[in-house]
């Protein structure tokens, strides 16, 4: 044990000699953390729109008052032409054009069928789709007032006996980031152990040092629990430190035990510390680690599930899943975050992920090879 002491005290000091290491390793994640859970989202706000009118009718202009009354739209203009609104299109100027044509107002008070034609830039097919959602959303919600207006009796007179209510669980305003932060913090202690433990026995061959370490009498267990042990105290710290600053910050809830999450968090950081010793032993010198460590990074990360759902995904790609750590382990946070699940309800992935763990160790140590 004085062994495994004396090697955790000079990584410790290697950790915090350096400077420049200190910000990135405690600060940066941090700032990350601030700035991803306000920027990865998938609401889309500040639509602009711009309208092209052959009815020029209080209805049609009522029509359109009902998109940019709302958070999501912002009118850029009238024009005389669909062409002529297509060159917004073209330069991004607008997103939507919404087109009234003529004797809308008539055949709405007339009670006959009328079109409103959208055209919509959908370079981004998810931006897309929202679009068309909300003014979807927009066209039923005029509809009605128009029937209520020209009927002059309540709508629910006109609907079948059936009735829709709904409820949101686990999160019930809808909060995007209630949903991201957790599994940006899932992606930041992710990368924090995985950069550093792979980089760690590499920085040792090109100083050197690794020479002198391998005819010391340190045994091979106690020179790998040295070397991995800080990193997965920092990564934890840094966990608790992200947790608290979305409770804090962006109101996120914590309905399960804490210590359920910690626990998850452990097995999960032997895991993707042992991914990082393994690079590390098989690679020469940091660039090459670094490299590497981000190949495997951005599959993990862009197939976790973090940011686009897993069931969304191809056959092929739910099953590259299984192996998938990031994936296991954001499911799993989300779970105890949002849904306060216990150990029984996320049990298979925490099994799932522990197997991996010891797998992941077991290559890298017999991988490294220590000469005496």
């Amino acid at each position: 044990m004085m062994t495994i002491k004396y090697i955790l005290q000079k990584e410790f000091l290697q950790i915090f000699r350096s400077k420049a290491m200190i910000p990135i390793i405690f600060l940066m994640p941090l700032f990350q953390l601030l700035i991803l859970a306000n920027a990865a989202t998938y609401e889309i706000k500040n639509i602009s729109f711009c309208v092209v009118d052959y009815d020029y009718s209080n209805n049609s202009r009522e029509f359109v008052s009902k998109f940019y009354a709302t958070n999501y739209f912002l009118l850029s203009g009238y024009y005389t032409s669909v062409k002529e609104a297509e060159e917004e299109l073209k330069t991004n100027k607008s997103r939507l054009i919404i087109h009234i044509p003529k004797d809308f107002e008539k055949d709405l008070l007339l009670n006959k069928n009328t079109k409103v034609q959208f055209l919509i830039n959908a370079e981004n097919a998810n931006a897309a789709g929202l679009i068309m959602n909300y003014s979807m959303s927009i066209v039923q919600a005029f509809n009605k007032q128009i029937i209520t207006e020209t009927v002059n009796y309540n709508t629910s007179n006109l609907q079948s006996g059936i009735y829709i209510t709904y409820s949101n669980w686990f999160n019930n305003l809808l909060n995007y980031k209630t949903y991201m932060v957790p599994g940006i913090l899932v992606a930041l202690v992710t990368l924090i152990g995985l950069f550093l433990s792979g980089m760690n026995i590499v920085k040792e061959k090109e100083t050197g040092t690794i020479e002198q370490i391998n005819v010391s009498p340190i045994k091979k267990y106690q020179f790998i629990i040295g070397k991995l042990l800080p990193f997965w105290i920092i990564a934890l710290i840094e966990l608790a430190f992200g947790i608290i600053l979305g409770i804090i910050i962006f109101n996120v809830p914590l309905i399960g035990n804490p210590l359920l999450i910690f626990l998850v968090a452990s097995v999960y950081l032997l895991l993707i510390l042992g991914i990082g010793l393994f690079i590390s032993t098989i690679t020469e010198t940091q660039q090459q680690a670094m490299f590497i460590a981000w190949f495997i990074m951005i599959i993990f990360l862009l197939l976790g599930g973090i940011f686009t759902p897993v069931e969304n995904m191809p056959d092929w790609a739910q099953t590259i899943d299984i192996f998938n750590p990031i994936a296991h382990f954001s499911k799993m946070i989300r779970m105890i975050m949002l849904k306060g699940s216990g150990l029984r309800d996320i049990g298979e992935s925490l099994m799932l992920i522990g197997l991996y763990a010891i797998v992941m160790l077991f290559l890298a140590t017999i991988r490294y090879r220590k000469k005496t």
